[in-house]
This record gives C-alpha cells, structure tokens and sequence, in this order.
C-alpha cells in the first residue's frame, strides 16, 4: 500500500532528507523510503533519532536498551532487526542483545532499570507515578535523562507504527536477524 521511493521519485521535499539518510547510513533504508512520502514525518523521525543518538548523556548502549524495549513493545518487525544489526556492528554484548530480543532479563541491573523505566512509560503513557521515576532514579539515573529518554520513545513511535501500518520490509543487511514476538511464535 505503501511506496518505497528512491531519491529520483520522492517528493521534492523529501529528498534532502534522503540525501542525508544516504550519508548516514551509506544506504536508504526501507523505513526511510516509506517516510519519504511525507517530509515533515520524515523530518520530525530523523530530528528525533540523530538528538538521540548525538545529544544524550545516555551512552550508546543505554540509547539501545531504549530503542530496543520500545521495538519489542510495539512488535516492530523491522526495528528490532535493524536495531540488531545496528548493536552488532558496533560490537555491544551478545547477551544484552538476545534478551532485549527475547524480552529477558537483561544482563546488568542499571539497564534493567532504564529497561523498566521504558517498559512502564510504554504501559502507563508516561503516568507512571513517583514510584516508578524514583525507582530509576536509584538506579543511578537523573531527571534529564528521564526526559531524554522521551526523545528515544519519540521517534520509535515514529519508526514502529510506520512499520506496522506500511509492513516495511526487512533490507538486506537485516535479514539475518528476521524477528517475531515471542508471543506470536
């Protein structure tokens, strides 16, 4: 239902933004030639994810422990591989990675409390309550970074449910890290 465009067929609008994503990524993702068809989308997903990536105090592998409980959350077919292949090419713990896949335990308390954090702003839509922030908190995180976190979540909503109404197919590089909900399996 959905229009995968490349960078001649886009919308004028799009375009730039396909330009960056090229630059990037050295590739145009799937995703991204989905979110082609509406540039404020696109620009809105690609301000999000890059302030997260660039701008947090959160490090690379707690952006992923954000990103990745997000993916499994809302059953992100496509995210959820390419946050995969995103993880292991950046060489990050094969056992984080397989429980954040499989919805486990994850491999060290401190993500696991940003792991809950994420999971009860997912739940509750961010009325989690005092216990909940403060459990974070404790964990060795700060309020900026509650907030921060925020940020991740955005532009997952973007990414997961673009996936979900488009059925975005996996790119090439993803395919060995094809992922179904463990509930579904």
């Amino acid at each position: 239902m959905f229009t995968y465009y490349e960078p001649d067929t886009a919308p004028e609008e799009s375009k730039p933004l396909m330009e960056q994503s090229l630059a990037s990524f050295g590739m145009l993702p799937n995703l991204h030639k989905i979110l082609a068809e509406s540039a404020v989308t696109y620009k809105a997903y690609n301000d999000t994810f890059t302030a997260f990536m660039q701008d947090s105090s959160l490090s690379a592998v707690e952006q992923q422990v954000v990103f990745m409980t997000a993916n499994y959350q809302n059953n992100c077919h496509y995210c959820v591989p390419g946050h995969t292949w995103m993880m292991k090419s950046a060489g990050m713990p094969e056992a984080l990675i397989t429980a954040l896949r499989e919805g486990t335990a994850l491999p060290d308390s401190k993500l696991q409390a940003l792991q809950d954090f994420v999971k009860a702003l997912l739940a509750k839509q961010g009325h989690i309550g005092d216990d909940a922030l403060n459990a974070f908190l404790a964990a060795g995180y700060n309020k900026q970074q509650a907030l921060e976190v925020l940020t991740g979540l955005a532009a997952k909503l973007i990414s997961n449910f673009t996936n979900a109404l488009a059925k975005t197919e996996l790119d090439s590089p993803m395919q060995p890290y094809q992922w179904t909900h463990p509930d579904r399996r």
